[in-house]
């Protein structure tokens, strides 16, 4: 029985054990103006800021932000805390290197060329409901929930032109079935 729960080449089926305890932590994403980024991150998106770094020598400061309802383990002990920051699951890093501004940099998306990164992505209970209220927050759209031949995946812009790719995850299925290779 495969330890893996789909087949695609390149797959290891041993699971070495020196890699037991590894948790994916964070993606990171540099940001011209943190008072823009954060706003647009935690009152838009919703997340919640569970640790701020400030690096004076290197002069940059890092923001791990966690989506989520419940932060009740999250320990008010700095210490205790920077530890939980850096064991927690699928954190979102924002980097600020100081004198940045939207006026000195602009950052690649990665969906231009030459292409790589390509977006974030975030499950929401309501996919149209979030879209309206994105809408109405004036929050741009790279794809509307209804555009293009995927219908019922959105994508928005952050505040430094960051995808983020909107779904209601009990709808991903159906969404993708039609475009799907036929087995």
């Amino acid at each position: 029985m495969s330890r893996h729960f789909d087949q695609a080449e390149g797959l290891c089926e041993e699971k070495d054990e020196a890699t037991k305890g590894f948790v994916f932590n964070q993606t990171m994403l540099r940001i011209a103006e943190p008072k823009r980024s954060l706003d647009f991150y935690t009152r838009v998106m919703g997340m919640t800021l569970l640790k701020r770094l400030d690096f004076e020598e290197m002069q940059f400061s890092l923001y791990f932000l966690a989506a989520g309802e419940d932060f009740s383990d999250i320990s008010a002990n700095i210490e205790k805390r920077t530890e939980q920051t850096f064991a927690r699951p699928a954190m979102l890093e924002l980097t600020h290197n100081w004198g940045d501004s939207a006026d000195t940099v602009d950052y690649h998306s990665g969906n231009s060329e030459p292409k790589g990164f390509g977006h974030i992505g975030f499950h929401v209970p309501d996919a149209e409901a979030a879209c309206e209220r994105f809408s109405e927050m004036g929050v741009p759209f790279q794809k509307g929930l209804n555009d293009g031949s995927m219908k019922g995946i959105a994508f928005i812009k952050d505040p430094d032109g960051y995808w983020i790719e909107i779904f209601d995850a009990s709808k991903v299925a159906d969404t993708c079935a039609p475009h799907l290779k036929k087995a």
